[in-house]
């Protein structure tokens, strides 16, 4: 088996499910690529070695034979040229794939890390408090957008592609807030990419991996 991906064996609840190597092992699910895990514990330190294949010590990293990258949406693009299921090979609808793949990851991500970080870890900050008035309205009118360029079509492309599999991952992390709930074309979108059997196989096998949380040294 030449695919090997790399995840965490334990996290918070809060996080299972949502850590991104659950990004290139819905892209296999979805195109039938076996794949195997290395799990490796998300307690520093890290082994020193790692850090040679990811400098910040964070997952996924994917191994495909002698080729090893990291970053979720760089293992996504070079998963996606396997298979037309993930990219197309008409110019315009690859062309369009994969800049949504990077809006998803840049335009869109950012934003929602940040509002996860106000309303979580910081929430009674006062810097956050001051903060989250501003960050909801420019991520609504972020989202507005999005919407808007969906439209009534099932996915951001003519047909399902990896940019999906990055937007629906990305719009999880607020998944129940009232940016999504209150968008139906973005609330919808959501749950046709969940619906996914290969989304299903590819979360339940995330969940499965994970352990009982590490004892304190």
């Amino acid at each position: 088996m030449s695919i090997e991906i790399t995840g965490f064996n334990w996290v918070p609840d809060f996080a299972r499910g949502y850590v991104r190597d659950l990004r290139p092992r819905w892209a296999c699910e979805e195109i039938g690529l076996p794949y195997a895990m290395r799990l490796i514990s998300p307690v520093p330190p890290r082994p020193a070695a790692y850090f040679e294949e990811q400098p910040w010590g964070q997952v996924p990293v994917l191994h495909d034979g002698e080729v090893r990258l990291f970053e979720s949406g760089a293992i996504l693009l070079h998963l996606a040229e396997r298979d037309t299921r993930l990219l197309s090979r008409d110019p315009q609808q690859r062309a369009t794939s994969i800049a949504w793949l990077f809006a998803a990851l840049n335009s869109v991500e950012p934003g929602l890390f940040e509002l996860g970080n106000v309303t979580l870890f910081s929430k009674d900050a006062e810097w956050a408090k001051l903060r989250l008035p501003s960050l909801i309205e420019d991520m609504g009118k972020r989202l507005d957008r999005l919407a808007d360029a969906l439209g009534e079509r099932e996915w951001l492309g003519d047909g399902f592609s990896v940019a999906d599999i990055a937007m629906v991952t990305v719009l999880r992390n607020a998944d129940g807030s009232p940016l999504i709930t209150s968008r139906p074309t973005l609330a919808a979108y959501v749950e046709r990419g969940m619906a996914r059997p290969a989304f299903q196989r590819a979360m339940a096998a995330q969940l499965a991996d994970f352990q009982p949380a590490p004892v304190a040294a």
